[in-house]
Formats: structure tokens, C-alpha cells, sequence
């Protein structure tokens, strides 16, 4: 489980650290994908793997399941953590998620979600005054 947020500064490659405590699960690689908002989605290989065989088939049309498949897997990058526990941000992703300088690591669950610094705050702050209200409503149903 990825939990936690993390501050970090792009190096002038375009690299940036992971937190320590969770390159030991990201030792086989990170798939990164654009995130549905402005962020970058970070998948261990298990994950991924996990991703790609749910949209194998289901409810949705085939043409629509192209589609999806299309969106999901050409834009995905596949990265190894260097020696020094950094991965570089892919050009397409970093400006998909607007990160110049300063990027946000957020736990996510099964994944992680790296942001800009600005898009963060926002996001976060989103996020926490709905919390509560996504919380009853499952506890209700």
C-alpha cells in the first residue's frame, strides 16, 4: 500500500527521487501513465499487469475497449529506478501534469500520483473537504 506525500525538486535531467520506502516495491520498474487529472499515475509492474488484464473484456463495447486501450497503453512509459532511487519524467507527462520544478509523490493506494506542487494543494484540498461526504455515502449504501 502507497501511503503518504512527498515534496521533491526535478534535477536539471528531468529526474526525480522516489521515497526510500517504496523503491524496494518498484525494484522491477514503474509503468507511468497520464492521470485523469493533471497528474502522473505511477503503477508497479503487479499493478499494471492487474490494469491490463481487467480491460481484456467486460461491459464495454469493443470499440470502445480500442479506444480505452489506445488511451491507456500509447501513452504509457516503462522506467527503472537508477542507482540513486530517481526516475526521469517522461517530456508528454510532465507537461501533461504542468510540473516545471517542484513534484508532489502522493500515495495512492495500489499506485502513487506525482503532481505539480501547485495542482497538488489544489487537488488536495478538493479532496479533503469531500472526503467526509464520499465516506457516508458509503456507509449508507
Amino acid at each position: 500500500m502507497f501511503f503518504g506525500e512527498f515534496e521533491y525538486k526535478l534535477d536539471d535531467k528531468g529526474r526525480v527521487p522516489l521515497p526510500p520506502r517504496f523503491r524496494a516495491r518498484l525494484k522491477d520498474g514503474v509503468v507511468l501513465t497520464p492521470g485523469i487529472e493533471r497528474c502522473i499515475t505511477a503503477y508497479t509492474l503487479p499493478e499494471w499487469k492487474k490494469l491490463a488484464d481487467s480491460l481484456t473484456g467486460g461491459p464495454i463495447t469493443r470499440s470502445k475497449l480500442r479506444r480505452l486501450n489506445r488511451a491507456l497503453f500509447a501513452t504509457a512509459f516503462y522506467l527503472n529506478l537508477d542507482g540513486q532511487g530517481r526516475i526521469g519524467l517522461p517530456a508528454p507527462l510532465r507537461e501533461h501534469a504542468q510540473i516545471e520544478d517542484e513534484v508532489v509523490v502522493a500515495g495512492a493506494n495500489n499506485y502513487l500520483e506525482l503532481w505539480s506542487k501547485a495542482l497538488w494543494d489544489e487537488e488536495k484540498s478538493a479532496s479533503q473537504d469531500q472526503a467526509w461526504q464520499i465516506i457516508e455515502s458509503m456507509e449508507s449504501g
